[in-house]
C-alpha cells in the first residue's frame, strides 16, 4: 500500500515513516508544510503512483492553524478516490466535521488523535479500514462530538445507535460488522448515514 505523510514536525514524520515502512508501507513522498502536500499528490498521481492514503496532520505551515486539515479536504476534491487520515493532538468536533462534510463517499476516511498513533496495531488497522472506504474516529473525538450538543441523535435507528456504541469505543468496521453480525458494506452504510444524520 502506497502512503503520503504530511507533519511539520521532522520527528513525527520520520518516526511514522519508519514505522510504516517496517510495517510493509510503501512511503512514496513527505512533506512538511500543507502548501505543498497537494501538489505533491497531483504529482504523484500524474505519474501513475497515486498514494492509496494520505496522513496528515491538521496544524502545519504556513499559518499553523488548520491548513493539513484543509488540503485534506482539497485533496478529497481533487482526487476522491485517495483515502484520508487526519492526525490531531486536539479533540476538535469542529475539525473532525469539517473533514466528513467534504465532499465524496468513495474513499475511507479517518480523524485520529495523535496520543493514539503510538498504538502500532490500532494504526495500522486503521489505515487498512481507511484504504478500504471505510470511516475511523478516534474514541474522544466521537465522544467530543456526542457531548458538543449539535448532534440529534434522537434520529437514529436503533441499529444505527449500536454502530455509533461501537465507534465511540474504537472499533473499527470490520470488528463491528463481525459484532453484529453484518457486512463490512453494511457497517459503511451505517456509518455514512450517521454522519449524514448527525450532521
Amino acid at each position: 500500500m502506497r502512503l503520503v505523510l504530511a507533519d511539520d514536525s521532522g520527528l513525527i514524520r520520520g518516526g511514522l515513516a519508519g514505522l510504516l515502512t517496517r510495517q510493509g508501507f510503501e512511503v512514496a513522498g513527505q512533506t512538511d508544510s500543507a502548501d505543498t502536500l497537494v501538489p505533491l499528490v497531483d504529482d504523484l498521481v500524474a505519474k501513475g503512483t497515486a498514494p492509496d492514503v494520505v496522513i496528515t496532520d491538521v496544524r502545519m505551515p504556513p499559518r499553523m492553524r488548520d491548513d493539513g486539515l484543509e488540503a485534506a479536504i482539497e485533496l478529497r476534491d481533487r482526487h476522491p478516490a485517495i483515502g484520508l487520515i487526519v492526525l490531531s493532538q486536539y479533540v476538535s468536533p469542529l475539525y473532525a466535521t469539517k473533514l466528513f462534510e467534504a465532499p465524496g463517499d468513495t474513499a475511507g476516511t479517518g480523524y485520529l488523535l495523535k496520543d493514539h498513533v503510538a498504538h502500532v496495531a490500532d494504526f495500522i488497522r486503521a489505515i487498512d479500514v481507511v484504504a478500504s472506504g471505510g470511516v475511523v474516529v478516534d474514541p474522544e473525538v466521537t465522544t467530543a462530538m456526542l457531548r458538543s450538543g449539535r448532534l440529534g441523535l434522537t434520529q437514529l435507528t436503533r441499529r444505527e445507535n449500536e454502530v455509533l456504541d461501537l465507534m465511540a469505543q474504537g472499533r473499527s468496521n470490520s470488528e463491528i460488522a463481525a459484532q453484529l453480525v453484518l457486512s463490512e458494506a453494511a457497517i459503511a452504510k451505517h456509518v455514512s448515514s450517521i454522519f449524514a444524520k448527525l450532521g
